[in-house]
């Protein structure tokens, strides 16, 4: 087939796309490392978190508004992971401490916390599982660091078949720079990315959110 032959084609720096696809079923958001611990490492992570905060916290409250779920990806250390970072010696987001908790801002009753103790939400969790029970076939990641757990988690919900989104406004990386080399990486690769409010739109107007179709050269 032509490029010429199809829909809706455009090329990103790898890959010819196809944005022509199913529309999915339900969706759910997951969150990654939005935790005490986490984002009080330095003044670079508190300071992206605060910025991206109100577009943040809008979009989670329209998701669960429009009956969609929340599942919170919550990283817990274990004191034997000889890989786990250590802040200044101390090993953070420990079960049973304050810092493993989830900031108030983006926590709702409705939502559902998924442990895990590697950086993709996926790796040796129920994660899939609990998607599958709840129907869900698109994934709509989210959070902190964008070049570690939003990347690796998104990947990782491709490779198990699922539509995944990415909203740009909701992924948080202490630099700037990372952010944005990550999402061009997933754009390129694995999502559809695109702001929340786009996300939104799309969901009321088409009722659900289309799978990008992926064409290697």
């Amino acid at each position: 087939m032509h490029l010429a032959d199809a829909n809706v084609l455009y090329e990103t720096s790898r890959i010819a796309v196809s944005r022509v696809g199913v529309l999915m079923g339900k969706v759910a958001v997951l969150t990654n490392d939005l935790q005490y611990d986490l984002v009080n490492k330095n003044e670079e992570r508190i300071r992206a978190i605060e910025e991206a905060t109100p577009s943040f916290s809008r979009f989670l409250n329209e998701i669960r508004r429009r009956g969609h779920h929340v599942l919170h990806l919550q990283l817990v250390n274990l004191p034997d992971d000889p890989i786990a970072e250590r802040y200044e010696g101390r090993l953070p987001a420990q079960r049973g401490t304050q810092g493993v908790e989830i900031l108030p801002v983006f926590l709702d009753e409705s939502d559902i916390l998924v442990e895990k103790n590697k950086d993709s939400g996926f790796f040796e969790t129920d994660l899939h599982e609990r998607l599958q029970s709840l129907g869900v076939d698109t994934v709509i990641v989210t959070g902190m660091q964008g070049q570690i757990c939003v990347q690796t988690t998104a990947a990782d919900a491709f490779f198990r078949g699922y539509n995944v989104w990415v909203p740009s406004d909701c992924v948080v990386s202490a630099r700037d720079k990372d952010r944005i080399r990550a999402l061009d990486w997933l754009d390129g690769y694995c999502a559809t990315v695109a702001e929340s409010d786009e996300i939104l739109r799309t969901l009321d107007v088409e009722g659900g959110l289309p799978r990008k179709v992926f064409v290697t050269p």
